[in-house]
Order: C-alpha cells, then sequence, then structure tokens
C-alpha cells in the first residue's frame, strides 16, 4: 500500500429533522387540537484513532464524508428518530487542522480516541410545544438547523520512540530490520527507502520500543530537495534521534565528516526544537575497516563535530555492536519517558454510626 501521510477530506454533519404541523382527527373528540412531534437531531462526524493503520492512504479514493439527517417529526406527537453518527478511522498519530481557518482542532496520539469535528444540526420543534391557554390551535413549527460542513487537513506523524536519521545508503534499513521484525527494501546497490517505516524491538519485561526509519536526507533537504524535508515530521515526536553514519564510504574518508555535517544542518533548518532533541551517533559498516582504520576515522569525526554525546560502533549487517546499542537505548528511553499518573487513592468508606 502506497504510504500517505498528508490528506484533505472533506465532512458534512447530518441536518435536523423539521418539527411536525399536525392535528388530532380521532372518532369522539370533538376538540383535537395539536399533536406534531419535534424532529431528530442530525448526526455527528467523528474521528476515531485506530491501531493496525499506519497510513492514510485509504482517503485518496473517498474524501467526503456525511452524517445522517434526523428524521422530522410526526402526528401523534412522535419524535423523529436521531440522525447516525459518522465515524471515520485514521492512524494513532494524526493531526487535524481546519483547512479554512488553520485552527488546530486535536492530536489524536492514541487508539480509541475520538475528535469531534463536526457538530449535528438540533432538531425542529412541533406545533405541540406551541400549545398554550391562549392559542389552542397553534399552527407553528420550526425547521431543523443545518449541521456543520467543515474541510479539514489531516496530518500523519508516526508515534516512535527512537528515530533513525542519516544520509542514503547508511544502513538505517538494515539496522531496522536487525532490530526488529520490519523488513523494509535492501540491496547491494545504491539506492534510498521512499517511505518511512516502523519497527517495535521487543525486549523483555516491558523494556520494548518502537524506532522509524524515514527515507535518506540530502543537501537542502529542509528546503524541498529529495524525499527527507517530507518526512523529518515524523520525526517530531521521538525521544531520541539515532544518527546513523557509514564508517566506510567509497568516497573516502573526508565523505564521512561531510555528510555527518549535513545532516546536523537539515535538523537546524528544518526545525530547532527537533535538532535539539537527545541524539546518539551510530557508525555503521565497521566491519569492513580494519582496526587501526576504524579508530582513527571515529576519532577524527568526533573532533571534527566536537561530539560529546553516546557513540556506539556497529555493523548493522553482521550484528557486531547491535546488542549493545538495543540495551543502551532502552536504558536511556526508560528516563526519558515520562512518569506514569499515580493511581488515585480509594476514597474511604463513609463513616456509619451504625456499623
Amino acid at each position: 500500500m502506497k504510504f500517505v501521510d498528508e490528506v484533505a477530506i472533506e465532512v458534512q454533519a447530518g441536518r435536523g429533522g423539521n418539527g411536525c404541523l399536525s392535528f388530532r382527527r380521532e372518532k369522539f373528540v370533538p376538540f383535537g387540537g395539536p399533536d406534531g412531534g419535534d424532529g431528530g437531531d442530525g448526526g455527528d462526524v467523528w474521528l476515531v484513532a485506530r491501531s493496525g493503520l499506519g497510513t492514510l492512504a485509504d482517503f485518496r479514493m473517498k474524501r467526503h464524508f456525511k452524517a445522517e439527517s434526523g428524521s422530522p417529526g410526526a402526528g401523534r406527537q412522535r419524535t423523529g428518530a436521531r440522525g447516525a453518527d459518522c465515524e471515520i478511522a485514521v492512524p494513532a498519530g494524526t493531526l487535524v487542522r481546519d483547512v479554512d481557518t488553520g485552527e488546530l482542532l486535536g492530536d489524536l496520539t492514541t487508539p480509541g480516541q475520538r475528535l469531534l469535528v463536526a457538530k449535528g444540526g438540533t432538531h425542529g420543534i412541533g406545533n405541540t410545544r406551541f400549545k398554550s391557554s391562549v392559542n389552542r390551535a397553534p399552527r407553528q413549527f420550526t425547521p431543523g438547523t443545518l449541521g456543520e460542513r467543515r474541510r479539514l487537513q489531516l496530518e500523519l506523524k508516526l508515534l516512535a520512540d527512537v528515530g533513525l536519521l542519516g544520509l542514503p545508503n547508511a544502513g538505517k534499513s538494515s539496522l531496522i530490520r536487525k532490530l526488529s521484525a520490519a523488513r523494509p527494501k535492501v540491496a547491494d546497490y545504491p539506492f534510498t527507502t521512499l517511505r518511512p517505516a516502523l519497527g517495535v524491538v521487543d525486549l523483555p519485561a516491558g523494556r520494548g520500543f518502537v524506532v522509524a526509519d524515514i527515507p535518506g536526507l540530502i543537501a537542502g533537504a529542509a528546503e524541498g530537495a529529495g524525499l527527507g524535508h517530507r518526512f523529518l515530521r515524523h520525526l517530531q515526536r521521538t525521544l531520541l534521534l539515532l544518527h546513523v553514519i557509514d564508517l566506510a564510504p567509497a568516497e573516502g574518508e573526508q565523505a564521512v565528516i561531510e555528510g555527518a555535517r549535513q545532516i546536523i544542518d537539515e535538523l537546524a533548518a528544518f526545525d530547532a526544537q527537533l535538532a535539539a532533541k537527545p541524539r546518539w551517533l551510530a557508525l555503521n559498516k565497521c566491519d569492513l575497516l580494519d582496526d587501526d582504520t576504524r579508530r582513527e576515522r571515529r576519532e577524527r569525526l568526533l573532533q571534527a563535530l566536537a561530539w560529546e554525546g553516546p557513540v556506539f560502533e556497529i555493523s548493522a549487517l553482521s550484528g557486531e555492536g547491535v546488542a549493545r546499542l538495543v540495551d543502551a537505548l532502552a536504558a536511556e528511553l526508560e528516563r526519558l519517558r515520562p512518569a506514569p499518573e499515580p493511581t488515585p487513592a480509594e476514597a474511604p468508606a463513609p463513616y456509619d454510626p451504625l456499623a
């Protein structure tokens, strides 16, 4: 399925049912009177976050959604049925904006979370409700009101704990395959990932975490070059960034330093808050270098970047150093995750003097 992370849709809530103008006409009832019932309210439009959805691709074919209108009232003071709501399933992590006003309506981050985006119309009133001591045969009734119509912009930001970033062919896809059951395409020739991928790192005792791999960045990505600028938003929800660097590129040692600086510059140009997130270095493809060359390139890179953060030497292909990296990530994420809210204490039973 094609990955789609931004789409515009139009929603229309149901119209309220009209009130009824009716009079009783029954045998042996000489003075009938009004008996028109109220209409039913129009249905609402809701967005509902669902687990198992990872893209907005379902909205490519259907972009218009409408709730059911309320039924009109009827004689014998019968109230019209309320219109059925329209529920639209979206992936968890979806931001919802009003296209016309630019207002942020909500952020659906938890499966099962619901957001009301269009309120149904109000029901009309039947003529029974206008009966009074001075108006025994009212002919007044009110129509139902229109439901809200809105144009919405849906924007998906993947929910992940760790975000992988780096140049094309740095080995991010190979690393996420080694860490999890995700299977993005990899090959022995140069190419780049075309869509984000999520992988779940399964660890015991609830220490597992989710990793997001986005397409590789190139120079000018924040200004629109290549694919990376489209998907940088998916790293904004992560707790930690893992900068994957190819330590053995075909272009030589200088390309290692220039490529690392390029990624740092693109992050800062796109979003200062994203650039300020905790970031670790993963020096990949170390198995292609001898010990002396590996050590020299590492020292020169860290010196050029004035790097003081955590650094890991790994091989996504052979698995060298990956287990140590996973343990360190799990420990750091436990520290970075917000503490769960304490469960409110159970209220004591009220005092019973007869007990």
